[in-house]
């Protein structure tokens, strides 16, 4: 089921930073086509052993519980109901893998700084995610989501440090930014921005998304198709 009618924005992104005025006609198009594929459910794993074998490129998302991943990730489908949205933070604890191009896999990280779980189990797929950010070669970039309207919190600095560690590439993506004043925004992401140049793995843009009015998903549709053209090529 296809995402239709969206509400309006009750304040409107503005995506005229240097990183989400950097796309091409072009590369707008290709983020496009690339998204209208059927995304699907591929697989889930629930330690190393059970990973697909890498396929293209991969892409992974991450994020605290209630950060509105799933609701992202539906978004840039374009799909209702491809990721689950729980009100249940800490729910998903696996690594969910989505295809449709043959090229690009889409991974649905479990969520951190919740956990509707008993510690040991965390614990283990804790050490199952590290192991994966260690050892996936194919794994293009991690986006780490944000909440526009908090910002980076204390909870998102292991992520952040497993992902320098892991020398893998990532790169913030607010979302609820409709939720934030301009002004506010801006703010925001200078800081996060300033911040990141402390981590060398980091993409240096933050690139502010509303899932409920789809604001800034065309721009994160055409970071990933340039990223998938990129490192095909070095493939």
């Amino acid at each position: 089921m296809t995402i239709e009618g969206r509400e309006p924005s009750l304040n409107p992104v503005s995506t005229t930073s240097d990183f989400s005025s950097g796309f091409s006609a072009a590369e707008r198009e290709a983020g496009r086509l690339l998204f209208a594929q059927e995304w699907q459910f591929a697989t889930a794993a629930g330690s190393i052993e059970s990973l697909p074998r890498p396929r293209g490129v991969e892409i992974a998302f991450a994020g605290r519980s209630n950060v509105g991943k799933s609701s992202l990730i539906n978004a840039l489908t374009g799909r209702n109901a491809l990721a689950r949205t729980s009100h249940t933070p800490g729910r998903t604890q696996e690594l969910i893998f989505f295809a449709a191009d043959p090229a690009l896999t889409i991974v649905d990280m479990p969520g951190y700084g919740f956990a509707a779980a008993p510690k040991d189990k965390v614990k283990a797929w804790t050490r199952m995610i590290h192991d994966y950010l260690r050892g996936r070669a194919n794994l293009a970039r991690v986006y780490v989501l944000i909440d526009a309207r908090h910002g980076l919190k204390d909870a998102d600095a292991p992520a952040l440090d497993a992902l320098g560690e892991s020398a893998v590439s990532h790169q913030i993506v607010l979302t609820k930014a409709d939720q934030v004043k301009a002004s506010e925004l801006q703010e925001r992401i200078a800081a996060i921005e300033e911040a990141l140049k402390k981590r060398p793995a980091a993409f240096p843009n933050v690139l502010p998304t509303s899932s409920r009015s789809g604001d800034g998903i065309p721009e994160l549709r055409a970071a990933i198709a340039r990223l998938k053209k990129e490192r095909g090529k070095s493939g």
